[in-house]
């Protein structure tokens, strides 16, 4: 039996499709090793979002090669879009059988590892590209719960960005489609699906129907009921009344948001090229607490962004103080070439921005722990996770996302148990099984 290893960096979506490789290749024979172990055929599915992940793909085929001397390597994924050149100058490829694969040809991965021959670049035009790629997936590994790509590509052009560079377009899954895998996923026994892509909130903007994602959430909850739906980000302004509605009425999905901000100063979101300013954003966040209780909001804030002053800092600081939110996903800014900011001539010091960053994180982790504190005394469903947390208990997520610890067998792994919530442990919640 053939071994191959997959090796995915990077986002959820790299994820989705990395199942969908390894899903294909163990269905016809391939056994699947771990990245750390020898194997005859090796995946790379590689990320470039900033410098550092271009450096850690690199790495990542440098490790691989010298792991499996003999193996045949397939590499793919972003880095690939804007650094093939890069990739085929590693010395350790001289003289090795190697695939490079583009993002708008990762169909052709799986038929690449069972084919003979010496084509070395299967790249496309990723900026031309009309359709998302189909890449069908029943069995997502050990996984308590699925990642669904419903779309791929953003046209945004945040300054700070390079992915509408390297995924090109938006493209759609089409909604029968959606249903289709979404319902295999049920067949196989899971129970949650993270509805994932790189601007999901553009879905169906491409496709003749003229159906949009609140569309797409609407039927997909209704007509896969078994199934519970979690939507991975949201952009502010992609917010809507209908969508709230959804999230109240539809048991099965899941209250909890997640909304990119990036900066709490308008100057600072205008040279973001993002589009929106705080007054807005703030609006938004409180309509959704309007219309739904209890609801779990994250939100993904940038720290030093070029020409972020100490007062840009301290009115966004402010401004996240006094909003009503669960937790953030803080990011320095990190220089990405090839973006419209890294050419920005007022970049951040890297010791401002780890202050900055710090200063964020803790805000985060009193916003959450007063999140967690209101939860106190509820009883509520338990996504019970594959694996026990370090202090021996199972550990597992309610629907509006509170981190549980709670005591019971291992049979109950996978499974959906209802919990009352007892304590306030700060990083997680201690609760009792009922």
């Amino acid at each position: 039996m053939k071994r191959i290893s997959i090796t995915t960096l990077g986002c959820k979506v790299n994820q989705f499709e990395s199942a969908s490789f390894s899903d294909n290749l163990s269905q016809t024979g391939y056994k699947i090793v771990g990245h750390n172990e020898e194997a005859d055929y090796i995946i790379i599915n590689t990320c470039t979002v900033t410098a550092a992940a271009s450096a850690q793909s690199r790495h990542s085929i440098r490790h691989a090669l010298r792991l499996s001397p003999t193996a045949k390597i397939i590499i793919t994924g972003c880095y690939v879009e804007i650094g093939a050149e890069e990739i085929q100058a590693i010395e350790e490829l001289r003289g090795r059988e190697y695939h490079i694969i583009g993002n708008s040809c990762k169909d052709q991965v799986v038929d690449t590892i069972r084919s003979t021959g010496a084509e070395q670049l299967i790249l496309g035009d990723i900026r031309k590209a009309k359709e998302i790629c189909r890449l069908p997936v029943r069995h997502f590994g050990d996984r308590t719960r699925t990642y669904l790509r419903i779309q791929d590509g953003c046209q945004s052009f945040c300054t700070y960005c390079i992915v509408p560079f390297t995924r090109g377009p938006s493209r759609s899954l089409p909604l029968d489609e959606v249903i289709a895998q979404t319902r295999a996923f049920a067949e196989e026994g899971y129970q949650e699906t993270v509805l994932t892509g790189i601007h999901i909130g553009e879905w169906g903007h491409d496709l003749k129907g003229g159906e949009t994602f609140t569309d797409l959430l609407d039927r997909l909850s209704a007509e896969v009921p078994q199934m519970r739906f979690r939507i991975s980000s949201l952009e502010p302004t992609e917010i809507n009344a209908r969508i709230l509605e959804l999230i109240k009425t539809r048991a099965n999905i899941f209250p909890h948001l997640h909304i990119p901000l990036q900066s709490g100063s308008d100057q600072i979101l205008a040279r973001m090229n993002r589009h929106y300013d705080t007054a807005r954003f703030a609006g938004i966040i409180e309509a959704c607490h309007q219309a739904i209780p209890n609801l779990c909001i994250g939100i993904d804030v940038l720290a030093g962004f070029p020409g972020e002053s100490e007062e840009h800092f301290a009115s966004a600081y402010s401004f996240l103080q006094k909003l009503d939110f669960t937790y953030l996903h803080v990011f320095p800014y990190s220089i990405r070439p090839g973006t419209k900011a890294a050419e920005f001539t007022d970049q951040v010091a890297s010791d401002i921005k780890a202050i900055r960053v710090k200063k964020l994180r803790a805000l985060s982790d009193t916003k959450k722990s007063a999140f967690y504190q209101k939860q106190i005394g509820k009883t509520l469903p338990v996504q019970v996770e594959g694996k026990r947390a370090k202090d021996g208990l199972l550990r597992g997520y309610t629907d509006n996302y509170t981190l549980v610890h709670f005591a019971g067998a291992d049979d109950l792994v996978r499974s959906s148990v209802d919990i009352t919530l007892l304590e306030n442990r700060d990083e997680y919640v201690y609760g009792k099984l009922v």
